[in-house]
């Protein structure tokens, strides 16, 4: 059985009951109840081999007379013939239920290793911005929802709770929806999940909730709108933030996604993912989440907007790159880290900005374009540091020579170019 996820002492990173680290490689599965169970299992399957920890789905989703793939629906009418979730459809709970299946992916989730971040609701849900809505979750009714929500997954130890779905918090309504489900769902659950909210994009759960209680750590969307989006920058603003929380970001721009929302402009490719991956974390995110355009939205047929089926998707490249991410991230200890830009004599500006940071007795510096590393040394333990060379596109490590630890001393990649990104390594001689 997994063990429920915990806050560090240091409270940068999240850790598992037993005070092991825990490494969150993401992946957006919003819409996996449209899903058949051997497709979910499929998925489920396939993102487990690829060292992926965490999926991010959603429970109510935007077409609720459309239900899940089997046709089953989640809520029940009131008295004014709305949706309620203060109602939920028992009434179809047999099998392929619409709780059903939800139980069946959690639990699925859970034999393969996977922790779960569930939305109770799309945000259009309580703010009808865009999507289908109707806005059916009130003050009173998300009080009941997340009570009914924590006392029936209360003993599942993979799931996270994230609250939000992508859209702002524009008044004292849209605040009471969130607070009250957020204060039901931790007491209903006993405090033993954790509790995060998904903001609209380019912006972070602590503009809203930061000093809450109940935000056991922030979560940013850095979005599909444009290149470069400087994530690293948002990251390393919430890593300053009192009290301290941990943070990542959960929604930066998906694979294959047209680039600010429209074909004409391009896609983002697995350079781009890689490029937002290696900035937060190295900013000082404790985690990182993967998207594809087509994976999110499972998308059966091709089209001009979603340009690949699912099942292909799964195996795109920079899927197969997240696994390099996690293996290089867990490579060394994890819950000392820190970002540190000082180990930087200088820095290029705009996409080629690297980002740097460390432990006691080794350091991480990420060029996203290959450019030369200006780096100050003695930021780390020894007298004598050895370099390397990690390639962010294959996970092999090219040997760099040892140097004395004080000074600067420019490093030059194996390789530069817009997709020759690398990461220098520099190791305390003696801790090898």
């Amino acid at each position: 059985m997994q063990q429920a996820l915990r806050i560090s002492t240091n409270r940068r990173h999240l850790i598992m009951e037993d005070g092991e680290p825990f490494f969150w490689m993401g992946d957006t599965a919003w819409n996996i109840l449209q899903l058949r169970r051997e497709d979910v299992e499929f998925y489920l399957r396939t993102r487990a081999e690829q060292g992926f920890t965490v999926i991010l789905c959603v429970i109510l989703v935007e077409d609720l007379d459309k239900g899940n793939v089997y046709s089953k629906r989640p809520l029940r009418r009131n008295e004014e013939g709305q949706y309620d979730p203060s109602l939920p459809n028992l009434a179809e709970e047999g099998e392929y239920g619409y709780w059903d299946h939800v139980d069946y992916i959690v639990n699925k989730a859970a034999e393969y290793g996977l922790y779960v971040g569930l939305l109770p609701a799309w945000g259009d849900k309580f703010n009808h911005l865009w999507g289908l809505g109707p806005e059916i979750l009130k003050p009173g009714n998300a009080t009941a929802y997340g009570e009914w929500l924590g006392n029936r997954y209360r003993d599942q130890p993979n799931i996270i709770w994230v609250l939000g779905g992508d859209r702002t918090v524009s008044n004292r309504r849209h605040y009471a929806v969130i607070h009250n489900m957020a204060e039901a769902l931790r007491q209903e659950s006993g405090g033993a999940q954790l509790i995060t909210f998904h903001p609209n994009g380019e912006y972070s759960s602590s503009l809203y909730w930061h000093e809450e209680d109940w935000l056991d750590f922030n979560m940013l969307q850095s979005s599909h709108y444009r290149l470069h989006h400087p994530n690293d920058e948002m990251i390393a603003s919430d890593y300053l933030r009192e009290p301290a929380k941990p943070v990542l970001d959960a929604e930066p721009c998906y694979e294959d996604h047209p680039i600010g929302f429209k074909p004409e402009n391009g896609w983002f490719d697995d350079k781009d993912v890689r490029h937002a991956a290696y900035w937060a974390l190295f900013a000082g995110a404790f985690g990182h989440t993967y998207g594809h355009h087509s994976v999110w939205s499972f998308t059966e047929e091709p089209t001009d907007y979603f340009i690949m089926s699912w099942k292909v998707a799964l195996a795109r490249p920079g899927a197969q790159q997240m696994a390099h991410i996690k293996r290089l991230m867990i490579s060394r200890p994890m819950l000392v880290r820190v970002p540190d830009q000082t180990l930087l004599a200088a820095n290029p500006p705009g996409a080629g900005r690297q980002r740097a940071c460390r432990g006691a007795d080794y350091a991480f510096i990420y060029t996203p374009n290959g450019l030369p590393i200006d780096c100050q040394l003695g930021r780390i333990s020894g007298s004598t540091v050895i370099a390397s060379w990690f390639n962010p596109r294959s996970g092999e490590t090219v040997p760099a020579g040892s140097f004395a630890n004080t000074g600067q001393r420019r490093f030059v990649p194996p390789s530069c170019g817009r997709r020759d990104d690398w990461v220098l390594i520099l190791d305390a001689a003696q801790q090898r």
